[in-house]
């Protein structure tokens, strides 16, 4: 979870021995105590608050126990810190790789690759703003970039099919007459606790800026067979109010998630009310989940869209798709028009698990994460 940092608490001591550091102690349960770091944040449009925010990741308790309690603790530590936790590198001028501790966790494709395989004419050879590859907690490759029965879809990626600027429609699905650009970072952070990225994109028409588009992402250290990537998007028109509308009679538009390539009989794709054996289509889901055997694996593994229930139009529709896609669809069918500097803002979860999770794993996991979005000082 990430929450303000409390009023008092902005800067620690210094002696030349030691260093301040922050913990966070549960009220009469001493032997939990949590690490905290503080990071950079996103403001209400995206751009880099002014107040940072603390970080920390907290066990779970017990089913019983309703609200839990802590106290933020200044606390000594040793000046030289453990060399494990993440690592941010350049890989190209394209791609940025996130490690924790040496492992490879993802790749933000920041600038425009080009993937030769797809036919040179096709609008869909050359695409940016995406994460791909996402690992697994047992180093497999979870996502799948371009793949040849859909060129289109990358990774992580986020778009909709149908976007109207002053009467004309363009197609950010397949990048049709409308393209995502890196424009530059807004945060690099890698600590022990967590990463964080910070980005703003755009989406041109020709060369002209039409949506200002801002991301962050929130990777977590793993906690037992699990990790949380969190997505935070800031969408703010420019120059003229934008419509967006999802694909008819299927809703995708919105956040994406490919996976790797599996046999498709061993791919169970689960949602709250269970796990269907068809594919649904504009659905209203919290979350969902597609778990399989990746290749050169001994057992299954997955991961979870979870949605943040403060966003707009909660729980939206989806998308899912056996053959290897989770989309959340958002606003749907029915096109909303957004006005121009008005921040459109959307989060989730990416719910990495190392083995198969069962349906009561996966709905105790989804409370964590909306208890989480409730966490508040008092």
């Amino acid at each position: 979870m990430a929450v303000a940092v409390p009023k008092g608490a902005e800067n620690l001591p210094e002696t030349h021995s030691h260093v301040w550091h922050w913990r966070l102690a549960e009220f009469d349960r001493p032997e939990v105590s949590v690490a905290v770091e503080q990071t950079l944040a996103p403001a209400a449009d995206g751009t880099v608050a002014k107040e940072p925010k603390l970080v920390a990741t907290i066990p779970p308790g017990k089913a019983s126990e309703g609200v839990r309690h802590f106290r933020l603790e200044a606390v000594p530590g040793n000046e030289k810190r453990s060399k494990d936790g993440f690592e941010l590198k350049p890989l190209n001028d394209k791609l940025l790789e996130l490690r924790d501790a040496g492992r490879p966790v993802l790749v933000y494709n920041f600038g425009t690759v080009t993937r030769d395989w797809v036919p040179p004419k096709d609008n869909r050879r050359s695409r940016g703003c995406y994460v791909h590859p996402l690992y697994g907690l047992n180093g497999e490759v979870l996502t799948e970039s371009a793949p040849k029965d859909h060129y289109h879809h990358h990774g992580i990626f986020w778009a909709w099919p149908h976007v109207i600027i002053g009467g004309h429609e363009y197609d950010l699905w397949t990048y049709k007459d409308i393209q995502q650009k890196f424009v530059r970072w807004l945060a690099q952070e890698a600590g022990p606790q967590a990463a964080t990225i910070g980005v703003e994109n755009g989406w041109f028409v020709g060369d002209k800026k039409v949506m200002i588009e801002r991301v962050w992402m929130r990777v977590y250290a793993v906690q037992g067979d699990h990790r949380a990537l969190d997505f935070d998007l800031y969408l703010t028109p420019v120059g003229k109010p934008i419509t967006l509308r999802g694909a008819e009679g299927k809703s995708y538009g919105g956040l994406n998630l490919r996976y790797a390539p599996r046999p498709e009989k061993e791919t169970l794709i689960t949602v709250p009310q269970g796990s269907p054996k068809e594919d649904l289509p504009e659905t209203r889901l919290p979350w969902a989940d597609l778990t399989a055997k990746f290749p050169g694996e001994p057992g299954p593994s997955g991961a979870a869209i979870f949605v943040d229930p403060r966003d707009p139009d909660y729980p939206p529709t989806w998308l899912t798709r056996h053959y290897g896609i989770l989309c959340v669809g958002w606003p749907g069918v029915q096109e909303r028009t957004f006005p121009v500097g008005k921040p459109i803002h959307l989060s989730y979860r990416i719910w990495i698990h190392k083995s198969a999770a069962p349906l009561d794993e996966l709905k105790q996991a989804y409370e964590a994460y909306t208890a989480a979005t409730k966490a508040k000082w008092q």
